[in-house]
């Protein structure tokens, strides 16, 4: 799934997958190992669900925690405000926008 999450963020492609049972769409920015060495993706979510309340916005996402990953066909020209290539929540970063 690395590949797939790394080609979909250099190609700017929307996506779409479940985590915590519930489908999320994403603007994918940026892969990497957290310092627990968890692969994570930080993304934008831009629709779907989620347990909190209000789905839209930034999140971080365990990889491991994903399930049927799909690019949408849909690009995001532009970096969302508040995204560093970067992360911080990262200790290795393997791809970003």
């Amino acid at each position: 799934m690395n590949l797939a999450i790394c080609a979909a963020i250099r190609s700017r492609k929307v996506v779409q997958f479940i985590y915590d049972d519930y489908i999320r769409v994403v603007e994918p920015y940026c892969h990497g190992t957290s310092a627990a060495d968890n692969e994570l993706l930080r993304g934008y979510q831009i629709g779907g669900q989620a347990e909190s309340a209000n789905p839209v916005g930034w999140k971080l996402f365990t990889v491991s925690k994903i399930t049927g990953f799909i690019q949408t066909g849909d690009v995001f020209p532009t970096n969302r405000p508040g995204y560093t290539p970067y992360d911080s929540a990262m200790r290795d970063v393997h791809c970003h926008v």
